[in-house]
């Protein structure tokens, strides 16, 4: 691709821009370059600044971390200004420059979102969940970690309008209780991945409801929710069969006479057993019992 946009700037019988830009370049040449680069393509001529303009207009996944230094707010609203087919938005770690004035028209006039990334934009408030869960009925992923401006109201019009929801991550939510994620998962049984991370307000009863609602859950992050105990962890294995992964570092209510069903099952966790457990381990993996003294 590279290669044609260097052809087509020197002098030969044809060009380019020669070619049907929505059915070859848009689709099969410019997808391939960096949006850096094709925002630098602008600058060759008004021929290219009109191409690029169209491509931006039927893009469908915009990634802020491909473009360095950190992109001005203005030119952010301008680059997405005449596009109403975004699939996927990731704008994490933008909390120097985006706000709800910047955002919400961007969510407001793409309905086909499935696939959006907040994390960290610490500038937002609970309006944008709020239009994300209006404007975006499709949507199938969703990161709000580390935004504390997230409350339980507007988690509950995120569940009443998003129902397809697939993954959510609430890390550090720190304003979510129990009964807001039981909402959630009550209203979004689809859930395949949920963290609930760095939350101290979250515990068994979230847990338990989680688990009870969501049969198809495979991964859950519990890492640092002090609250959470076995109880919750054992109704978690029975009611989540497709369980994959589950993290529970930090979790200091929660020990191995909980997790060894899982941990039987094969799922994956990021403790590790106690030491006589470890030992029974090796045994059985290399034939023989080491020589130490496990009443110690």
């Amino acid at each position: 691709a590279l290669w044609c946009l260097r052809m087509s700037l020197t002098p030969t019988r044809g060009c380019l821009l020669d070619l049907p830009w929505e059915d070859i370049l848009l689709p099969h040449i410019l997808c391939h370059l960096p949006l850096q680069q094709l925002l630098s393509l602008q600058r060759v001529s008004k021929s290219f600044q009109s191409l690029i303009q169209l491509y931006l207009a039927n893009m469908r996944c915009f990634d802020s971390s491909q473009i360095r230094p950190a992109i001005p707010r203005a030119a952010f609203v301008n680059l997405l200004k005449d596009n109403k087919v975004l699939q996927q938005l990731a704008l994490q770690n933008c909390s120097d420059w985006l706000t709800d004035c910047e955002l919400l028209p961007v969510i407001e006039q793409n309905h086909h979102l499935h696939q959006i990334q907040l994390k960290g934009c610490a500038q937002l408030s609970r309006h944008a969940l709020v239009s994300i869960s209006l404007s975006c009925p499709n949507l199938r992923q969703l990161s709000l970690a580390h935004c504390d401006w997230v409350d339980s109201l507007s988690l509950r019009s995120l569940a009443d309008h998003c129902k397809a929801l697939e993954a959510v991550d609430l890390t550090a939510c720190r304003q979510l209780k129990d009964e807001a994620i039981c909402y959630l998962v009550q209203k979004c049984s689809r859930l395949k991945s949920l963290s609930l991370a760095v939350n101290a307000n979250v515990g068994d009863v979230a847990v338990e409801e989680t688990a009870k609602c969501c049969p198809e859950l495979e991964h859950l992050d519990l890492t640092g929710c002090l609250r959470v105990k076995n109880d919750s962890i054992r109704v978690l294995a029975e009611y989540c069969p497709k369980l994959r992964s589950l993290k529970v570092k930090h979790c200091h209510n929660v020990a191995e006479s909980s997790l060894s069903v899982l941990r039987s099952r094969g799922v994956e966790l990021d403790v590790e057993p106690p030491l006589q457990r470890a030992l029974v381990l090796l045994q059985d993996v290399v034939g023989f019992a080491p020589f130490i003294n496990l009443q110690i």
